[in-house]
This record gives structure tokens, C-alpha cells and sequence, in this order.
């Protein structure tokens, strides 16, 4: 988990605030009474060590809900990145991927997740009347990247050019509530009858206020008015398209690479490349033995799969994920 340079200046509240300690101590506590018997058995003090460890590396968020992986900007980044890491082989084979196909991959990690995101992400890429067509996997990640990290502000931001194109005064407070999503289609389908969007210097005003009151993660204001600048007016997916592809913003980020390394991955590619040379050396395998693998795996695939059991999935640079525990009968 990324950490404050300056923290030992800050406060106890302060700290606490920042790395969402209490939020993981209470669901570590959670999760520890809930599968009691089991953790029991395999020992608390270390089953407390290996949740925080599994936090500290990102993969505390593989298969858990959707409240659960947006309940941090550390939960976020950590399942960006390992969307990137299981299915980034999609952009190494040039495939084109539907909005539905998307959805599947982003529910294998996160059974919950919901597929207006999928959609919204999809109307950053596309053209509203080309909503159905196919996406690559590098378009589609850095807009979901924009769309999953920054979601509040995208819902705020719809809702200040929402109000800029009617002629009201944005400036007032906005919270974004469980109409945000129809608000986003509704910025869509008014983009349609308005293709040139409105004036850039009065939305980046608008935006700059928003920041300075948005208690979530926003973009740098430096990167938003540099996106702004560069037109004199501006669509409401046009914008996010801006920041998606702009590298400041994913660097600050911090989950995916920059796009000329996106399908680079040397540790994972060493990894395929130990796993293809241990099959080399052992070529036979038992049919019976594959099958019940198959099988524990398929059992095993469950939004409630404890700790100890997630700690021990490899994530291969084909795009699945296989699991192996190690205390098998």
C-alpha cells in the first residue's frame, strides 16, 4: 500500500484516515469471525499477518464485493492492477472484446460487479449510437481506469455539464446519488443533439470548485486544465477520454503501466515460462487426477473463499487464474 512520504507528521487521526487501517482491521475481524472454526484451527496471529500481507500486495481483492473492492483507493488500484495482470494476454492477441465479454472477465474477479460501470466505460471509448461495437483491451482499460478509480468525481463532473447545457448555475453543492449512473447515459444521449459540448474554460471553473469540496480522489487540477485547454469547448466523454489517455493522471494512479509497457510483463512471462518447462520435463499427466483438479477448482470459485485459499492464486499471462492448495488430500 502506498504510503504518505510525510507521514510521521501527520496526526494519529490523520494516519488513520489516509491508510483506511480501522476499515481493514474491522473487516479483517469480520472475515476472522465469520469463518471462525476454519481460522481457528489455522491460527490467528497468523492468519492477521496474512491479511494484512495480502492487503499490503494488492490481491486482498480477488473475489471479494464490489463494496468491498471500492471501499478504498487502495482497494481500487489493487483490482485495476490485477484486472491488468489476468487478462492483458487479450491486448497481446490484438482480440476485440464486447461490452458483455468485458463484464464476464471483470465478474470473474468480482462476481458482484455491476455492468452499468462496464457500460459507462464503454461510452468513453464509443460513440453512444456505437455502443455495441468491439473495444481492444488497451482503450478499454484506461477508461475504466478513469471511470472505476475517480467514480464519484465522473458522477459530479456529469452533473456539472449536465446543468451547462440546460444554462443553470452549477455552482452549488452536488452529491452524487443512485441516479448518477441514468445521469452519465442521460450526458450521453444530450451529447448526441450537442456534439460540441460546452465552453471549456467555464467547465474547468466548474470542475476547479468541485475539487476543492470533493471529499473523494479527483484528477490533478494541473492535468484536468491541460485537458481543457486544448479545446475550446468540450464534450462530457470527449473529457474523459482526455484523461484516460493521459499519463500523468495513470502515473499518479499508480495501478497500470504506461501504455507502451501495458503489454509487458516480465515477471508473469518468467512465471508461464518456469510453469511451460516443468510441463516439458513431466509430459505425462493422469486424466483422472486433471479431472478432480478441475473439479476442486470449480469448487473452490466462490465470492467466500477464505484468506489463506486466495493468498495461494497465480495469476498467468494467458488471462486465467488457477488455484493450488498445497494441504490438498
Amino acid at each position: 500500500m502506498k504510503m504518505n512520504t510525510d507521514r510521521f507528521s501527520l496526526t494519529v487521526d490523520e494516519y488513520l484516515a489516509e491508510t483506511n487501517v480501522l476499515f481493514y482491521l474491522n473487516d479483517a475481524v469480520t472475515q476472522l469471525l465469520e469463518h471462525k472454526e476454519e481460522y481457528t484451527q489455522f491460527g490467528v496471529v497468523r492468519y492477521v499477518a496474512e491479511y494484512f500481507t495480502s492487503v499490503k500486495n494488492g490481491n486482498h481483492v480477488l473475489f471479494r464485493e464490489f463494496n468491498y473492492i471500492k471501499a478504498t483507493p487502495h482497494n481500487r488500484v489493487s483490482f485495476i492492477h490485477i484486472f491488468w495482470k489476468c487478462f492483458r494476454q487479450i491486448g497481446k492477441n490484438a482480440d476485440l472484446l464486447a461490452i458483455s465479454e468485458y463484464s464476464s472477465l471483470l465478474q470473474l474477479l468480482c462476481p458482484d460487479f455491476p455492468v452499468e460501470m462496464v457500460q459507462n466505460t464503454a461510452r468513453i471509448v464509443l460513440m453512444e449510437d456505437a455502443i455495441d461495437c468491439l473495444m481492444s483491451f488497451s482503450d478499454f482499460i484506461y477508461s475504466f481506469q478513469i471511470q472505476f478509480y475517480y467514480e464519484e468525481f465522473v458522477q459530479s463532473v456529469s452533473v456539472i455539464y449536465q446543468d451547462l447545457l440546460s444554462g443553470k448555475n452549477p455552482n452549488t453543492v452536488i452529491v452524487p446519488t443512485s441516479t448518477s449512473v441514468e445521469q452519465l447515459s442521460s450526458a450521453a444521449s444530450e451529447e448526441q443533439e450537442t456534439q460540441k459540448g460546452v465552453d471549456s474554460s467555464i467547465f474547468s471553473e466548474c470542475i476547479e470548485a468541485l475539487c476543492e469540496r470533493l471529499k473523494h480522489k479527483y484528477p490533478s487540477t494541473a492535468a484536468i486544465k491541460e485537458v481543457l485547454r486544448s479545446s475550446p469547448q468540450q464534450s462530457f466523454h470527449g473529457f474523459l477520454m482526455a484523461l484516460a489517455k493521459h499519463e500523468g493522471i495513470n502515473q499518479d494512479i499508480g495501478a497500470l503501466p504506461n501504455k507502451s509497457d501495458l503489454l509487458i510483463d516480465p515477471e508473469m512471462d518468467q512465471e508461464l515460462e518456469r510453469l511451460i518447462a516443468q510441463v516439458a520435463i513431466s509430459p505425462t499427466s493422469n486424466s483422472s487426477s486433471s479431472a478432480a483438479g478441475q473439479k476442486e477448482l470449480s469448487k473452490k470459485a466462490s465470492p467466500r473463499k477464505s484468506l489463506h485459499q486466495r493468498k495461494r492464486i497465480e495469476m498467468e499471462s494467458d488471462g486465467s487464474t488457477e488455484e493450488t492448495d498445497s494441504s490438498e488430500n
